[in-house]
């Protein structure tokens, strides 16, 4: 007997824990796979990423709410246009906000910080003002609903298996597209060298901005797998902003590998340990390891050389 609970049941418990912290390491993938793009391979601290994803979990709603009004036969399948338009609005954001602010300040990391802090906070009183203060929630498709049965003590929700399921989507589509496509080469060619890219005829300014809205726009995906297991309001992007910038620091930064085995780690060491303390206390001893860790290796879990 463990205190109240048999093995049996105990195992069970940390079953559930386990997977519960699978559905929070989806989440923190996904925010952490556009941040580590923006602040990995530009160098640029964007204190306004969360409320990129929020865009994209109140367009998820807004697409929610325009189907079940006017297109109720197609219900069953708004998700994946909401993901669709949740990318669109985000990543539009982002290049316009990269085009009107970020361009004048790169190589001023401190100036980006206090910039998109004060971008975040203009985000947060629009939402405000456009939808209101109080959370909305979205409905999800009948499918999305209800749990699967793994054994008899021993079940999890469908929408998490989704969650999942989209992470490992679209994390194989970023490394698709950063190691084997044409544009991820100029990528990593303006990260190892700016000014040889530009002198081989790489437009390093587009090549900036296409990145900068990549990354706000895989936030608006993130946003839409959110509405399934959060409420939606102005300050909801603020609760994750501190434990994804933990996440791309801990598994180096530009290292798509250590990001995924960052997210994993603290994740699954948040809610195992949230089983045995509370959720605060979890949280707090999970800080205290990243960054006792840190202090043995500031370059994270895993590295990148770049030519300077």
């Amino acid at each position: 007997m463990f205190g109240d609970y048999s093995i049996g049941d105990l195992g069970a418990i940390l079953a559930m824990q386990g997977f519960a912290g699978l559905i929070l390491f989806s989440v923190y993938v996904l925010m952490a796979l556009g941040l580590a793009i923006i602040f990995g391979q530009m160098g640029v601290i964007n204190m306004a990423h969360g409320e990129f994803m929020i865009l994209g979990a109140y367009v998820t709603w807004m697409t929610a709410s325009f189907v079940e009004a006017y297109i109720p036969t197609i219900f069953g399948g708004y998700f994946f246009i909401a993901m669709i338009l949740a990318f669109i609005a985000s990543g539009s954001l982002g290049m316009l906000v990269e085009w009107a602010m970020i361009r004048h300040l790169y190589k001023r990391p401190l100036d980006t910080l206090l910039a998109t802090w004060g971008l975040s906070l203009i985000l947060q009183q629009a939402y405000r003002s456009i939808f209101g203060a109080r959370e909305v929630g979205v409905e999800l498709p009948p499918w999305m609903l209800g749990s699967k049965q793994i054994t008899d003590s021993i079940e999890v929700p469908i929408n998490g298996i989704f969650v999942m399921c989209l992470t490992v989507l679209i994390t194989l589509a970023v490394a698709y597209i950063m190691f084997r496509s044409r544009w991820g080469r100029q990528v990593r060619a303006v990260v190892q060298n700016r000014v040889m890219a530009g002198a081989v005829g790489i437009n390093t300014e587009k090549v900036d901005r296409y990145t900068f809205g990549l990354g706000c726009g895989i936030a608006g995906i993130a946003g839409s797998a959110f509405t399934m297991i959060g409420s939606t309001g102005p300050t909801a992007g603020q609760l994750y902003i501190v434990d994804t910038f933990l996440v791309v620091v801990f598994g180096g930064a530009a290292s798509l590998l250590g990001t995924i085995a960052s997210a994993f780690t603290i994740s699954q060491a948040q809610s195992t340990m949230e089983f045995f303390m509370s959720g605060s206390m979890a949280k707090v001893l999970t800080l205290l390891a990243i960054v006792a860790i840190l202090m043995m290796r500031p370059q994270g879990l895993f590295a990148l050389k770049v030519r300077k």
